[in-house]
């Protein structure tokens, strides 16, 4: 086996991550919710793998990330674990898993860890959260950090707006992100904060700084796979980079389909027994 391929298959740990960002290597992000597509993802290279809570969007058609539970969150990344070799696998705590109590949150996130052999949970909020975050990362479970934009407090900013533009603001995230990085999470996914307010926080913490939103100077960018393939096309926000439009193949597929049925040109000979 070459170099090359035995680096590639090396499987990512949370000490990679921090290997890879003191080298300046950016690290790739993508979320996943079944083993199929995970297994593609997986084999294509990408790093670290997300079983979001966007699940309750483009699996389940909320319009929010608040009505996915437990349970269902639990399935998706079990779903996901058995598709994958290599990347780090991170779950998203649920709205209701962590929130307001500490002892909860360490339950619910023993319940991730053995019911779906993931490799980290994923909470979002700073100082709020903190109590349960210590708690988790006591019982030795790693933790990312999320801040910004985060989807779960949705009814409290009542917008999808970018985040942090203000003095204020920006100060309270940088001091969640001291917090959080003392607590001893390992990385923090920034969502959709003003670019040169993520080069600070890359610059100042010394653990992986993910971006979605938050510009090319943190150490690695996170999309939702969904929006990334085209296959969602009513989300269309400045920072989404669609690589594919599977919505118009995946469409043009079906119709084939429901037309050579149609004129009985499925199943031909060769298709039957």
């Amino acid at each position: 086996m070459s170099v090359a391929m035995s680096q590639r298959a090396r499987k990512v740990t949370t000490h990679v991550l921090n290997e890879m960002k003191m080298k300046g290597e950016k690290i790739s992000m993508l979320t996943s919710y079944d083993y199929s597509l995970a297994r593609i993802v997986d084999a294509a290279g990408v790093d670290v793998i997300l079983v979001g809570d966007s699940a309750s969007n483009v699996m389940a058609g909320w319009e929010t990330t608040l009505p996915i539970t437990l349970d269902q969150m639990i399935y998706h990344g079990a779903s996901v674990v058995r598709g994958v070799n290599r990347a780090l696998v991170v779950v998203d705590m649920p709205f209701g898993a962590y929130q307001g109590n500490s002892k909860e949150a360490l339950t619910s996130a023993i319940r991730i860890m053995k019911e779906t052999a993931a490799d980290a949970v994923k909470l979002e909020g700073g100082r709020e959260v903190l109590e349960s975050v210590t708690r988790i990362i006591s019982a030795g479970i790693p933790v990312m950090g999320h801040l910004g934009l985060t989807p779960q407090s949705i009814h409290k900013f009542g917008t999808y707006t970018v985040r942090a533009k203000e003095k204020d603001e920006a100060e309270k995230l940088i001091e969640d992100a001291h917090m959080l990085e003392d607590a001893g999470c390992f990385s923090i996914v920034l969502e959709k904060i003003p670019a040169i307010l993520a080069k600070r926080v890359a610059e100042e913490l010394t653990i992986p700084l993910i971006g979605i939103g938050a510009g090319k100077h943190v150490d690695g960018q996170v999309l939702v796979l969904h929006d990334m393939l085209g296959i969602n096309q009513e989300f269309s926000p400045r920072f989404l980079r669609r690589y594919h439009n599977l919505f118009a193949e995946i469409s043009g597929a079906v119709k084939n389909y429901v037309q050579d049925i149609k004129s009985l040109d499925f199943p031909n000979e060769k298709e039957q027994y």
